[in-house]
């Protein structure tokens, strides 16, 4: 029987309160090549944390940081 150990969410455990849209670095990590942002079951993000990642990340989009398409 295999046990599978759950993600821990990064910005939990960093203790990481605001997501800034100006970060790109951090941002980047949450968007795949096709420039989608991923799904919390991959990245092992929690609820709270997944709701502003993306909306950082549509902010970002919108004042030209991130890429569209």
């Amino acid at each position: 029987m295999l046990i599978r150990r759950q993600k821990q969410c990064t910005f939990c455990s960093k203790n990481i309160q605001i997501i800034d849209f100006r970060d790109i670095g951090i941002l980047k990590r949450y968007v795949s090549s096709q420039q989608k942002i991923i799904d919390p079951k991959h990245t092992g993000v929690c609820a709270r944390h997944q709701r502003d990642l993306a909306r950082a990340i549509k902010r970002a989009r919108r004042m030209g940081l991130l890429p569209f398409v």
